[in-house]
């Protein structure tokens, strides 16, 4: 074995050295430096024409390991991702290794497979009886298939003509969705104009009616409806949509309806909380992202729809050099064209072997726990002095909350604007605090079009395998530095 493949077998001891396998509590969630001062303490230019030596390159990495921020540590709870699994991992340092793409059976047989495997699997769980997908890079890009597909659907003509001289479509979102459904109706030239936000009730969740009233308008203005987006856990609340109503709606009104289920999507692990789920299998299509809950590694994302042929016939350029219909085996198998892309990571083998080694019962458990955890925060956060729920009940695994030092505390009736500004501004602080001392990562955030300013966001994840007692920690500090403010 030459030199540069030894390193190779070094990487694991080297993450294991810096703590970033099984991170221990002691260890900081970050060594913050702002980046002036980290780019004097790491060399980041390539301007060097001369080779290093392994011990060089070793000490590259382990430079980069060490201000690098420990998504495995127990204590990091700042996005909707975490730590990965460990057989997720393993399917992830494979699929980089055998280094092959996703589009025809003959550079990826085995793999080609693997998705074909998972996708009827996730077809099943979610209850498509009848239907195709992909994986793609990320949720926002699974949303935009959906899109693509609805308004495919809706003119088959655009794919030749292009959308000049086309009804102008419209599409609909709760106000609290993702903005990557902004970003798709951008992208795909529907134009933003032409996005219809819904009202949600105060838990974030689309309010039907709401949705009745706004298709009417559009309706009246001469306009062309052609897409609802309903979300399975949103990016904030973890809210979910009324499924069902919504989908009573879109058949109304010959509506493609999307479920953006990329947080939500893996609570239909769970017997006991799939219930959120209720109505999906009405939809046209789904989005689910093992990466955020369940700790799969980034990215994996999954798109489904229950109309088969339609990703191949939409999406299809049948580039002759790829897909020839006179191959020796089965050109079915050759996925690529379903694909806006032409290379393609091999992602479907890291939920795969998940599956294969953790079985549906051993998924489950994951997701029951980070529920079960998820709602011992809700609890310690709803009897501690000084804290108080956003939503008093959750629905999913992400927790909103303020801290309110002692000697802020006062009566309701002096709890007036400036007050408020007060808390908004002391929620941001004590995240800094927190971020410079590595204790612990947390999110905030502000929900303007309600009226509400910065908030702590918890978001709990399988991985790390949370426990109570890492729950408390987070409390605990929160309060800590609050009161040295």
């Amino acid at each position: 074995m030459s030199d540069e493949w030894s390193l190779l077998s070094k990487i694991p001891a080297i993450l294991e050295e810096q703590h970033f396998v099984r991170v221990p509590d002691h260890e900081p969630v970050v060594r913050f430096e702002f980046p002036e001062d980290l780019k004097k303490l790491v060399d980041f230019t390539l301007d060097s024409d001369e080779p290093r030596d392994q011990a060089g390159v070793e000490q590259i990495i382990k430079q980069v390991l060490q201000y690098s921020v420990r998504t495995g540590h127990a204590n990091f709870h700042n996005q909707l991702f975490a730590g990965v699994d460990p057989y997720g991992l393993a399917g992830s340092w494979i699929t980089d290794a055998l280094n092959t793409s996703q589009y025809t059976f003959e550079v990826g047989p085995a793999f080609t497979l693997i998705e074909d495997a998972l996708i009827a699997k996730c077809l099943q769980l979610f209850g498509f009886v009848e239907g195709d997908g992909i994986l793609a890079p990320g949720g926002s890009i699974s949303n935009m298939y959906a899109m693509v597909a609805a308004r495919y659907r809706a003119l088959p003509r655009v794919k030749r003509t292009g959308l000049a001289n086309q009804p102008t479509l419209v599409a609909f979102t709760s106000e609290d969705a993702h903005y990557s459904i902004k970003k798709a109706v951008h992208w795909l030239g529907i134009g933003i104009d032409n996005l219809v936000l819904v009202r949600t009730d105060p838990g974030g969740c689309m309010i039907p009616e709401e949705l009745e009233k706004a298709i009417g308008t559009v309706l009246a203005s001469g306009r062309q409806p052609f897409f609802v987006n309903s979300t399975a856990g949103t990016t904030v609340l973890g809210a979910f949509d009324p499924f069902e109503r919504i989908a009573d709606i879109c058949e109304r009104h010959n509506l493609w309806l999307h479920v953006d289920s990329c947080l939500g999507g893996s609570a239909i692990l769970s017997r006991k909380h799939s219930h959120l789920l209720a109505g999906v299998e009405r939809a046209d299509s789904l989005a689910w992202n093992p990466h955020k809950t369940l700790g799969a590694p980034l990215q994996c994302s999954i798109f489904l729809l229950k109309h088969k042929g339609l990703l191949h016939e939409c999406n299809s350029a049948n580039a002759d050099y790829l897909f020839q219909q006179d191959k020796f085996y089965d050109v079915s198998y050759d996925t690529g064209d379903k694909s806006v892309q032409c290379g393609r990571k091999v992602d479907a083998f890291k939920i795969w072997l998940m599956f294969k080694a953790r079985g549906d019962c051993g998924l489950a458990e994951l997701v029951e726990n980070a529920f079960d955890c998820a709602e011992f925060f809700t609890g310690e956060v709803r009897k501690r002095d000084g804290f108080r729920l956003v939503l008093e009940q959750i629905q999913y695994t992400n927790v909103g909350f303020w801290y309110v030092p002692k000697k802020l505390r006062v009566p309701e009736e002096q709890q007036d604007d400036a007050w408020w500004a007060k808390i908004y501004e002391v929620t941001a602080i004590i995240k800094e605090r927190l971020v410079k001392q590595g204790s612990v990562l947390i999110g905030y955030v502000p929900r303007p079009h309600k009226k509400i300013g910065n908030f702590f966001r918890m978001v709990v994840t399988c991985h790390p395998r949370p426990t109570h007692s890492s729950m408390k920690f987070v409390i605990d500090e929160i309060e800590r530095v609050g009161e040295m403010l």
